[in-house]
């Protein structure tokens, strides 16, 4: 059975390059389609919260203020995810902050991710658009807790994951919709998916 870390961080902004920083974590542990564990946490950088993120994620610098700090959360969420495969939602956004972040800590970032808003746009193209709320709202997942923060964002790319796995059983016929085909259909085109997949059910 797949066994997947469904990730998502809040940040103070878009990109660790330019001085960004982790505010929160979290890590949904998906097996099969059945959630089986939890991780979160807030977490200090050192990094002041500018006001439009925290209206934005509703993390503020009082928030941060008492939180753990990084480099302890970070060692925490990497024995946590403890080498599985990975997925997240915009996965090249919380890859860039998950290397950096363990890059500080002198932890290896080596674990492939699957993208749910690229499997999405492959799989759905009659999604109105491929915000995770839309997604979310699309196919009718159950949500809880406010957008933008990690938790909840994370449980929702992980149900969205699930259906994504179940509508490849379905309509494809692919029995086990494991992390490398995943990998596979995301780097296609939309028209190249049923030919990706008669591949891999072939070499399999």
């Amino acid at each position: 059975m797949t066994t997947v870390a469904v990730i998502d961080f809040e940040t103070t902004g878009l990109s660790p390059g330019m001085g960004d920083r982790a505010t929160e974590i979290a890590v949904v542990i998906l097996e099969g389609d059945r959630v089986v564990d939890r991780y979160q946490s807030l977490m200090n950088a050192g990094v002041r919260i500018s006001s439009f993120i925290e209206a934005y994620t509703g993390i503020s610098n009082e928030m941060i203020a008492g939180a753990p700090p990084a480099a302890k959360v970070m060692a925490e969420a990497s024995r946590f995810v403890a080498g599985r495969p990975m997925a997240a939602h915009n996965a090249s956004f919380d890859r860039r902050f998950w290397a950096a972040e363990l890059e500080r800590i002198d932890e290896p970032a080596t674990q492939p991710f699957a993208c749910t808003l690229l499997l999405s746009r492959r799989l759905y193209p009659q999604a109105p658009n491929y915000k995770l709320a839309s997604l979310a709202s699309f196919h009718a997942l159950p949500t809880s807790g406010r957008a933008h923060r990690a938790l909840a964002d994370a449980e929702v790319a992980a149900a969205l994951l699930g259906r994504i796995r179940d509508d490849l059983r379905i309509q494809f016929k692919v029995p086990e919709p494991r992390h490398d085909l995943l990998m596979k259909l995301q780097a296609c085109t939309r028209k190249a998916v049923p030919k990706t997949i008669e591949k891999h059910l072939a070499s399999a």
